[in-house]
């Protein structure tokens, strides 16, 4: 009978059923078949839903939403452009500069890509650059938003595999960093190939003028990331002082939410978080029924037994997470395959924070792989272009990232070096 839910599982994905009704199926029948009265999985999804980690995501997705209707973009697109914008291909520069402090102020990519992409695609256009280019630009910097801490992703990661999360937002620095240059590197090169043009400079007083203007909102990932390094809050407290400096800026400081707007604003992050936190809730009850009858514990057995290396391990998964990435969304890949995975990490001897990393970085070219990659659609619909088009952009900064994952996926002291130097 187990067998017969889980052929259902597979069949119920592939008829395009949503994961959280799949995996809250799959759990009732689940339930059933152990004779267990029902009301015991309704007080299970409670009882993981009550979290105080947990808590942190409706937080992050609030802060999110608030960041990307509240003209927080424009002001860092006006300060990396007053410093790296005369450059050539200055606008491209400006991009990755802006989204990789955004994704430090939101951990959301499709905001990241959605706040920048409404300004910069337009811009880029108007300054000669191909749409396809500049809809590659957007949609890979727009992936910086789940790898640059404070990271969704990372929550919900540590969450599942039980991880501390201050450990995982350090170790997606570096690959973060490492990320960002390699796309303005990209930029540099095929900006000069095609002989893109100059924008010119601004006067020293423009850019400190600018910059001043950006202050506030650059001084969040500082506020948020040091509160939670120096111990002065945990990583719950930190989303919440995310959230609270987000809604400050857009409606005081940065004016792009009106007061009539702020109810409007505030419901649609409550949507969003709640349709993440059902998919959590949901994979959380199957995960634990997935431990609870030996399936993680059988599996992470078989890998042992049959002489799998760390190495061998990691190409599979990274293989399967590519290809779920392209028909499923992004956590709905990363709930679907945690309860599985991760008993199999300590005896492979795979750093779990490592992994988390590896994880994430496949998460964000499932946001760049078609036919579900989500950042193809909104940049797509911003550029008014076709997806075939934001494809060909996009595709040189895929296999970029695909390239880094794998070093990434090989040297793990490229992620845990700042974690080792600062927890020891």
């Amino acid at each position: 009978m187990t067998a017969a839910v889980g052929v259902a599982f597979v069949a119920l994905l592939v008829l395009g059923v949503p994961i959280w009704l799949v995996l809250g199926i799959s759990a009732t029948a689940l339930f059933a078949l152990e004779a267990q009265p029902l009301v015991g999985l309704a007080q299970k999804v409670m009882d993981e839903l009550n979290s105080a980690t947990l808590l942190a995501v409706p937080y992050f997705v609030a802060a999110a939403v608030f960041m990307e209707r509240g003209n927080v973009a424009r002001a860092l697109i006006g300060a990396a452009e007053a410093w790296v914008g005369s450059v050539r291909g200055g606008l491209g520069l400006v991009c990755v500069v802006s989204c990789t402090i955004f994704a430090a102020m939101c951990g959301s990519s499709v905001a990241t890509a959605m706040a920048m992409g409404t300004i910069l695609v337009p811009a880029m256009l108007r300054a000669g650059y191909e749409r396809h280019f500049a809809a590659g630009i957007i949609a890979a910097s727009g992936t910086l938003g789940i790898l640059i801490p404070p990271s969704l992703a990372f929550v919900v990661y540590g969450v599942l595999a039980d991880e501390a999360i201050p450990r995982l937002f350090l170790a997606g620095v570096i690959p973060g960093l490492m990320q960002a240059g390699l796309i303005a590197g990209w930029i540099l090169f095929y900006a000069r190939r095609k002989g893109y043009g100059r924008q010119e400079g601004l006067p020293l007083e423009e850019k400190i003028r600018r910059t001043v203007h950006a202050l506030p909102a650059l001084s969040v990932p500082v506020i948020v990331l040091g509160g939670l390094y120096g111990g002065l809050v945990t990583v719950t407290e930190s989303a919440a002082l995310s959230a609270v400096v987000a809604m400050l800026l857009s409606v005081f400081v940065y004016r792009g939410v009106a007061a009539r707007d702020f109810l409007a604003v505030l419901a649609e992050a409550i949507r969003n978080a709640a349709a993440i936190m059902i998919i959590i809730a949901v994979a959380l009850v199957f995960g634990h029924w997935v431990t609870e009858t030996g399936v993680a514990r059988r599996a992470a057995e078989f890998v042992t037994e049959q002489g799998i290396t760390w190495w061998q391990f990691l190409i599979v998964v990274n293989v399967a997470l590519l290809f779920l990435g392209m028909f499923l969304e992004v956590f709905s890949v990363l709930l679907l395959t945690m309860p599985v995975v991760v008993p199999m990490l300590e005896p492979l001897g795979i750093n779990p924070v490592h992994f988390g990393v590896v994880m994430v970085m496949n998460m964000e070219l499932a946001l760049l792989t078609p036919p579900v990659g989500l950042n193809l659609f909104v940049i797509a619909s911003i550029a008014r272009a076709p997806l075939s088009e934001v494809v060909r952009g996009t595709l040189p900064f895929l296999l970029l990232q695909l390239g880094l994952l794998v070093l990434i996926t090989y040297v793990p002291m490229l992620s845990l070096w700042l974690v080792s130097l600062f927890y020891g």
